[in-house]
């Protein structure tokens, strides 16, 4: 009796005919957002740098510290021992007082700029950390789907080893009939081998992937949300690289971080030409002592026989013009127009990769649109070869490298379309971050399109596909 050789019947057998094919755990199957979710409150990344975030924006008020009053108090205990020659005697004593100062700048061209600088450098760093907060919106777009990816690779992987089995088992039974030669089993049994090596390694890439989403949220997950095949492939709206290029050049958080380093960089410009500026602070301080202590720095103002409390209060305004430095402020200057012309290179180099990038990903996207319906046709004509490969090899017209080379391009080509449909949905997330739009909204909107009962085994091919093939056959002539 003719045995003809389809993909339903090759998916039916890995998912219920195979004493490998272990059931997964029962459990409830998470989604997209709720994975986002865990990442957000345990990613050990995002942690680190909003504690990052949260030790560089007190930059700002350290440098708004040097313009503020700065108010200070002493207080001074000394013992004061005096040897008189002639007469000759000794006297011991204290020298207790106490002081506060209060000091006010008033013209602090430095102090100034680089407060200026510092707010700069609290933007910049408030737009890195937002980027880091993308950029784990689409980290865990990427651990998601790598997953789904791996676990559909494995049941493509599944079917074509059982695809061989059952080849194999053709041919022994042919040879024992008589009905081939010992050259069919041996071709059978090479390719049923490479399958079930291929088989380990895809298992073991499913575990990979789901390690790193463990690594990611710091959760353990038995199984996922697996996409539908009715997820709309559209292109990116709009379509058009020019309109991407520009909303990227407006709204890519890096970029926008680093013109926020440029005038960081160039306020510690200025900050560090106001070195040869003269400073002008006011200055107000009270004293209170015996007359010893005074009288150790100025002995002539309170002379030795007055020995009561002394109240001093002072009021100045202290000019300092500085004259030399060693070449230290010079120096200074140098180094921050070097730096200022390095964030300047640093910040066009960014812009042309920003541009680079989003251009080459709206044409990763579009070109996505045409290859996902195309690797679909793709797997509706290898169906349709393999079966008509059976028949011609059952009447004798082909042989059986010529059946076994088109099981393979048929697995081929399912997990080239499983991977065309995964980069499809990846690159749209990640023209989004290249042009500073990416928002946890875009993981909301795929949550729409996940299956809760997503099976890999029997969901990683498109429903309709054992119907389209019948179909191709019947209107062959």
């Amino acid at each position: 009796m003719l045995r003809k050789l389809s993909l339903a019947l090759a998916v039916s057998c890995a998912t219920n005919g195979m004493a490998w094919a272990a059931e997964a755990p029962l459990s409830t199957n998470t989604d997209l957002v709720s994975v986002y979710q865990e990442a957000v409150d345990n990613n050990a990344d995002l942690a680190a740098a909003r504690a990052q975030y949260g030790a560089q924006k007190e930059v700002v008020p350290q440098a708004r510290a040097g313009l503020l009053p700065n108010l200070s108090g002493g207080a001074q205990v000394a013992n004061v021992r005096t040897d008189i020659d002639q007469p000759a005697s000794v006297a011991n004593r204290s020298a207790n007082s106490y002081q506060a100062t209060l000091a006010q700048p008033l013209f602090r061209a430095d102090r100034w700029f680089q407060y200026q600088a510092a707010k700069d450098v609290n933007e910049q760093a408030a737009l890195q950390l937002s980027a880091t907060e993308q950029n784990l919106i689409l980290q865990t777009a990427e651990d998601y789907f790598n997953v789904l990816r791996s676990q559909d690779n494995l049941a493509s992987t599944k079917a074509e080893e059982a695809a061989f089995k059952r080849q194999l088992d053709q041919s022994n039974e042919r040879f024992d009939v008589g009905l081939s030669d010992k050259t069919d089993v041996l071709q059978s049994q090479a390719s049923y081998d490479t399958a079930r090596a291929n088989r380990i390694v895809a298992q073991r890439q499913v575990d990979d992937a789901f390690e790193a989403l463990i690594t990611l949220t710091n959760r353990q997950y038995n199984s996922i949300q697996g996409i539908v095949h009715t997820l709309p492939i559209l292109p990116p709206a709009p379509n058009d690289a020019k309109a991407w290029v520009d909303t990227a050049a407006r709204q890519n958080l890096n970029l926008l971080a680093s013109n926020y380093a440029v005038s960081a960089a160039e306020e510690t410009l200025k900050q560090r030409k106001a070195g040869h500026a003269p400073t002008v602070d006011a200055v107000a301080k009270y004293e209170k002592g015996d007359n010893d202590a005074f009288g150790l720095s100025n002995p002539s103002a309170f002379p030795q026989p007055y020995g009561g409390p002394i109240e001093q209060r002072t009021l100045a305004l202290q000019l300092n013009i500085p004259i030399y430095s060693g070449g230290l402020t010079t120096s200074q200057v140098r180094e921050s127009y070097s730096r200022l012309d390095q964030t300047e290179q640093q910040r066009e180099s960014l812009r042309r990769q920003v541009v680079e990038n989003t251009r080459n990903l709206h044409r990763a996207v579009n070109t996505d649109v045409e290859q996902v319906q195309a690797r679909k046709q793709s797997i509706i004509s290898n169906q349709s070869a393999v079966e008509a490969t059976e028949i011609g090899y059952q009447v004798g017209t082909r042989n059986i490298v010529d059946v076994l080379d088109a099981q393979r391009q048929l697995y081929t080509s399912v997990r080239n379309y499983n991977n065309t449909r995964y980069d499809y949905i990846l690159d749209n997330l990640r023209l989004k971050q290249a042009a500073g739009t990416l928002n946890p909204g875009d993981l909301r909107d795929l949550k729409r399109y996940l299956k809760p009962d997503y099976n890999p085994d029997k969901d990683f091919l498109p429903p309709d596909l054992a119907k389209a093939a019948a179909d191709q056959l019947k209107a062959r002539p």
